[in-house]
Order: C-alpha cells, then sequence, then structure tokens
C-alpha cells in the first residue's frame, strides 16, 4: 500500500498525512489541538491559571462544577503543516515572568511536536497578571500589614 497523501483539511480541523504503510487518514480538530496546548501549559511550574479577567471568572465558575475548560487562554491557528499557539497565563509570584514563559513555550512545542505531530510555526506567550499567595486569603479576614 502506498502512504496517505491526502492532506485536505476537515472543515475545524487539520489532516495529518500517516506515516505508515496503510491508507487513511487523521483529522485533528483544532479543540483537540488547544485543549493539548493547555494542559502543556497548566503543568509548568510558575503557571497559576491561563486566560484573562473575565476568562478565569468563567472558568472558577466551572471548575465549581467540575467542568475545567481545558482551553481556556489557549487560542490556536492550525495549517497543513504548522500550528501557531497563544496563550495567556497568570503567573505565580515571585516567580521569573520570562522563565515561566519560556517553560510555557518549551511546554507546548514539545506537547505539539510530540502528540501532535506538527511543527510549530511560533508560540506567544502573554503574561496578564500575577497571582500574589494573599489573593487566596478568605474574605473579611484582616490582611497582614507592614507597620502595627
Amino acid at each position: 500500500m502506498a502512504n496517505a497523501t491526502d492532506t485536505a483539511p476537515a472543515k475545524g480541523g487539520t489532516t495529518v498525512t500517516s506515516t505508515t504503510q496503510h491508507d487513511g487518514r487523521t483529522t485533528i480538530e483544532d479543540g483537540v489541538v488547544a485543549k493539548i496546548a493547555g494542559i502543556a501549559a497548566r503543568e509548568v511550574a510558575g503557571v497559576y491559571a491561563l486566560g484573562g479577567g473575565a476568562a478565569r471568572v468563567v472558568g472558577t465558575i466551572r471548575d465549581a462544577l467540575n467542568s475545567t475548560d481545558l482551553t481556556q487562554g489557549i487560542t490556536v491557528e492550525v495549517g497543513e503543516k504548522q500550528v501557531a499557539v497563544d496563550v495567556t497565563i497568570v503567573a505565580e509570584y515571585p516567580v521569573a515572568l520570562q522563565t515561566v514563559a519560556d517553560g510555557v513555550r518549551e511546554a507546548i512545542y514539545r506537547a505539539m511536536r510530540d502528540l501532535v505531530g506538527m511543527e510549530v510555526a511560533e508560540v506567544n506567550v502573554t503574561v496578564n497578571d500575577v497571582h500574589l499567595p494573599t489573593d487566596d486569603a478568605p474574605d473579611g479576614e484582616p490582611q497582614a500589614g507592614r507597620v502595627q
């Protein structure tokens, strides 16, 4: 049998040409690519959350309902052979922001290459907030001040 050569993507997905000697085509939906990128980004030390402010509010509600959106904060553009990923993160304080961004970039590159089987055109990381440990204190509980 010959290698699969039909690379016309299905609507909303991308087709990955088979490298085996069997006929057929594999289509990977864009949402799957975004989910894999989201999982990879969340695994990086120093990433507190993904997404902007409004997305995180919706994400908090989803988390309370045990329905986490793993694509939150992730945008992908998938071509025939390449993928580009934009990711928005909230970093934990006091991590080095560039180090976290580099870790996210590397994790997504690796996931796209190893799991999706596509070349990565670029991974753009936006740090839109920093999470402080005091942000987790329950409302109404006094915060420690600098002076007494």
